[in-house]
């Protein structure tokens, strides 16, 4: 199998006796090359004295003169932003332990394009070199936004918003768009192909195209693999066993715990368990449920362990899912702290 996601910079990081993804110098640098950072033409001294200095040695402390020292404001900003997130990378140890930091204390503080790269490089590490397609396809939910069809024969089908988004300037494409403008999506004309098991090889000549779309009815091939992904992104970072599947319905007298898998999912749940009465709209917004349940319940909180924990996964009013892997690290039930 060919490699994928390369452009991510995985291949820039180094690899831990403890399994865990370290920084490198040459992962550093990548960053300095991006259009927020990399100088142009206009750029001043102190901008290039800055950038040089950082290319050749990317961990060095940078003082608040030398950033006073650069013309563009813009640039300032970015350089400031960039340097707290290097930071945080370099003190964290892995980058699994700066991933997490992210999310606690009083919020996350660097752009979520920052947020959404350390996803995709951490979900390549877990899956690893022998991922099935379908796998790859349904982890670009954990750190790509997907705009969702609801069809007439009740296929929910989900495609690449941004992919989306690109093609309804550029245009070019049928079917799909269709059904996306039925929606009030402002498109031109879409088609996307929808991963099976047919074409499942042609993912990986096309795996940072983002254009194949999946079906997210229960009992299809893609929420199964979703599951599978979650299970092993929930092993690498807390190293426990989980089992997930997918549900009709939370018809527990007992429910004591669950997790929102979105924003919109998060407050659809809590109402539904705190009995606040949901409407119609939000409801039909619920896209699936899950089921997780602890292989070992030692592993949960003594209060509740062999309970079942609920998932959710919903869209909101624009028919986007913006799925927020990091609730899985941060808000299940275990009787150790993380």
């Amino acid at each position: 199998m060919a490699d994928y996601w390369e452009s991510c910079g995985y291949r820039l990081l180094a690899r831990g006796a403890d399994g865990r993804l370290t920084v490198t110098d040459a992962f550093l640098r990548s960053y300095l090359t991006r259009v927020e950072l990399a100088p142009i033409a206009e750029s001043g001294p102190g901008e290039l004295a800055l950038h040089e200095s950082l290319m050749a040695l990317p961990r060095r402390v940078v003082g608040d003169a030398e950033i006073s020292a650069i013309d563009d404001d813009d640039a300032k900003a970015n350089y400031r932003i960039w340097l707290r997130f290097r930071d945080r990378l370099v003190a964290a140890g892995s980058l699994e332990a700066a991933y997490v930091n992210l999310f606690r204390g009083e919020g996350v503080d660097v752009p979520p394009m920052f947020v959404h790269q350390l996803t995709q490089i951490l979900l390549r590490h877990i899956l690893g070199e022998r991922v099935d397609s379908m796998q790859a396809r349904a982890a670009e939910m954990l750190f790509r936004a997907q705009r969702i069809a609801l069809l007439d024969d009740g296929v929910v089908m989900a495609a690449d918003e941004e992919t989306i988004e690109l093609h309804a300037t550029t245009g070019g494409f049928g079917s799909l768009g269709e059904m996306l403008r039925k929606q009030s999506v402002p498109t031109r004309s879409i088609e996307l192909d929808v991963l099976t098991a047919e074409n499942a090889d042609d993912y990986w000549s096309r795996d940072e195209r983002h254009d194949f779309s999946i079906a997210l009815n229960r009992g299809q091939p893609a929420i199964d693999a979703l599951c599978r992904v979650m299970e092993k992104w929930i092993a690498h970072f807390l190293a426990v066993d989980v089992r997930i599947v997918t549900e009709r319905r939370i018809d527990d007298d007992k429910w004591v715990w669950h997790v929102g898998l979105d924003a919109e999912a998060s407050g659809v749940l809590n109402d539904l368990y705190n009995r606040v009465d949901v409407d119609d709209d939000r409801l039909r917004r619920l896209l699936c449920l899950f089921r997780l349940e602890f292989a070992n319940p030692g592993d949960m909180r003594p209060a509740i362990a062999g309970r079942p924990v609920y998932l959710a996964m919903a869209m909101d009013r624009d028919n986007r899912v913006r799925l927020k892997p990091q609730n899985l690290l941060i808000n299940l039930p275990l009787a150790r702290q993380q």
